[in-house]
């Protein structure tokens, strides 16, 4: 029998949970190596999961097995739909969840994981010979001498934390940066790049009267995240609340913005461009004469209100007489001022897509490391890397999914190939096949993957193959014969009870979510049907492969962009190289006769 594969997972965020998860469901030994082991599964800002994209993304994240949607759905404290007044293919699930009962649920199941062993520790440094991973060193001196590692390191990696003129060490409040394994890194030759994010001011809900405030409450209804287990039957439905910003606080900002690093330019990484500070806000919209703010209860039973959308990173001072300028918070006293951060990241064209490192086989990296934003993004990237991690040990292909059959594919493409400069976030938009990834079809489209893969048990694989039976059956029953009722449906009618009676449906069709999907099949029928020639003709590029040592300097006829570009990312095959920005048609018949030789006499 093959020995089990040791795996070193360096990080308790999103994505090392899941990294480490994955691997121990494939039968991996895992070593989860953190900081402080209480501090596993810790949500670090904003006490949601899902939102725009992200609901999308958290969902697939559930078909693979991981445990993203499981958690959610156990903490969440209120569940709602967003995008409802626009099509289905870009709604998106969001949790308002509680962080402490989220981060037990983690902790817990980590600590119940055969396989998983938890190390509390500090690695600084990455050793390698002849570009293969050889070990991990300690700061006590010691080495972990794994299989393979994925690194996961969030927000760590030389972070520094601002409030006002005041800075301290550290990756967030109460927790200390890594502080050598940047130098590491950039020994074997990578490049890192600074970036910085921020969280807002915590503010204690006994002192604020949210009495006068628009109240956001769940609509009713069961829905959750996860595919694979039950919505509790019992859950709390915990209303948040909306207040503004008003020009008196835009001109406070604007006062003081000499004292902010934003302000006087002591920040040197770059920033998230769609989740601003409320400095770079007042600064870049000076229009705009108030900014929507959400109040949201960080925990189910406790006091620590998250004001969303007010990101900041000025003086405590003043800080304090902007949120008690606040409606609703005159009163206000502050648990916790907002403030930024500033950490190491990769960019990720040094990664293969698998994201494995090219310049060390055996090292992976997953979450804000490579550039990313958010929980959901970091644990899609580490459900993905733990597996293959896995699967390079046992000398199996990597598994990567395309940007037509995931979000998750969509994420990782983006990151390997454009190769982002500032904080990465995930939107419908960025997603071109999007009507085929919805969120409500993502076992659909991934269970049978993550069954291929070992990701999932096979009753839960069962059960996705016999519903897609049922859909089968449901639209052979449709029939050509019954053109009026697709044409009512194409037209948005509700495939209801009554309807399926109609239809000869009723018997076919398990419930209102199967429903829901035959009516969504019918009516993007011709729409995937022109998406499926379009993945076809990618197709055709993909198994056009380029080898990794490919000499682009010796290609004639190559311009210059062209070949710079290409040489660094190294592209995997003509399809992604034709995603690269400067890479143009001519380039890649150029690329294809390469590949081929030249002709035969």
């Amino acid at each position: 029998m093959a020995r089990s594969p040791w795996i070193v997972v360096v990080g308790g965020g999103h994505a090392g949970v899941e990294a480490a998860l994955a691997a121990a469901r494939l039968g991996a030994r895992v070593t989860l190596v953190t900081l402080d082991a209480r501090a596993v599964g810790r949500m670090s800002c904003n006490p949601a999961i899902g939102g725009l994209a992200k609901g999308q993304l958290a969902r697939e994240i559930d078909a693979l097995g991981g445990l993203m949607g499981e958690a959610a759905d156990h903490a969440a404290q209120q569940y709602r739909m967003l995008n409802t007044r626009k099509g289905p293919a870009v709604q998106s699930p969001r949790a308002q969840v509680d962080k402490e009962r989220y981060a037990a649920f983690v902790r817990e199941r980590v600590a119940h994981t055969p396989g998983v062993e938890l190390l509390e520790g500090q690695v600084r440094a990455v050793r390698e010979r002849a570009g293969r991973l050889t070990a991990l060193e300690l700061t006590d001196g010691s080495q972990l001498h794994p299989d393979a590692a994925v690194l996961t390191t969030g927000t760590f990696l030389r972070g520094l934390m601002h409030v006002g003129d005041k800075v301290s060490a550290g990756g967030r409040v109460g927790e200390a940066p890594a502080q050598e394994l940047s130098a590491s890194l950039s020994a074997l030759g990578l490049e890192l790049l600074r970036l910085k994010t921020g969280t807002p001011p915590r503010v204690d809900a006994r002192s604020v009267d949210l009495s006068g405030l628009e109240a956001v409450d769940a609509p009713p209804g069961d829905q959750g995240f996860s595919f694979r287990v039950p919505v509790p039957a019992e859950r709390a439905s915990v209303a948040s609340h909306v207040t503004h910003t008003h020009e008196a606080l835009h001109e406070l900002v604007r006062v003081n913005l000499h004292l902010s690093p934003y302000g006087r330019g002591a920040l040197e990484g770059t920033g998230p461009r769609y989740c601003p500070s409320l400095e770079d806000k007042v600064a870049r919209f000076p229009d705009k004469l108030s900014h929507r703010l959400f109040v949201e209860r960080e925990t189910r039973d406790g006091h620590s209100l998250y004001l969303n959308g007010l990101s900041t990173c000025l003086p405590l001072d003043v800080q304090r007489e902007l949120v008690r300028g606040l409606e609703g918070f005159a009163d206000a006293r502050l648990l916790r001022p907002g403030y930024a951060v500033e950490y190491d990241a990769l960019p990720a064209w040094q990664l293969r897509p698998s994201l494995e490192c090219r310049a060390v086989n055996g090292l992976f990296l997953a979450g804000q490391i490579n550039g990313t934003s958010g929980y959901e993004e970091a644990a899609a990237q580490g459900l993905m890397a733990g597996l293959n991690a896995v699967r390079a040990c046992r000398g199996e292909a990597a598994a990567v999914l395309g940007r037509h059959e995931a979000y998750v594919g969509v994420l990782i493409d983006d990151l390997v190939t454009s190769s982002p400069r500032e904080p990465y976030r995930m939107f419908t938009s960025r997603a071109e096949f999007r009507l085929s990834l919805r969120q409500d079809n993502a076992d659909r489209r991934l269970a049978p993957r993550a069954a291929e893969w070992g990701l999932i048990h096979e009753s839960f694989a069962a059960s996705v193959a016999d519903k897609e039976a049922r859909l089968a059956s449901a639209q052979r029953a449709l029939g050509h014969d019954d053109a009026p009722l697709r044409r009512e449906l194409r037209r948005g009618a509700e495939l209801d009870e009554d309807f399926a009676r109609r239809a000869g449906l009723h018997e076919l069709l398990r419930d209102a979510d199967e429903r829901f999907q035959l009516q969504l099949d019918v009516s993007y029928a011709g729409y995937i049907a022109r998406q499926a020639r379009t993945v076809a003709r990618r197709d055709e590029l993909a198994a056009e492969r380029l080898p990794e040592d490919l000499d682009y300097a010796a290609i004639s006829g190559l311009k210059t962009e062209a070949r710079e570009v290409l040489a660094r990312v190294r592209p995997v095959d003509l399809a992604q190289a034709s995603r690269l920005a400067g890479v143009t048609q001519a380039d890649l018949a150029l690329l294809m006769l390469s590949r081929r030789g030249p002709a035969r006499a």
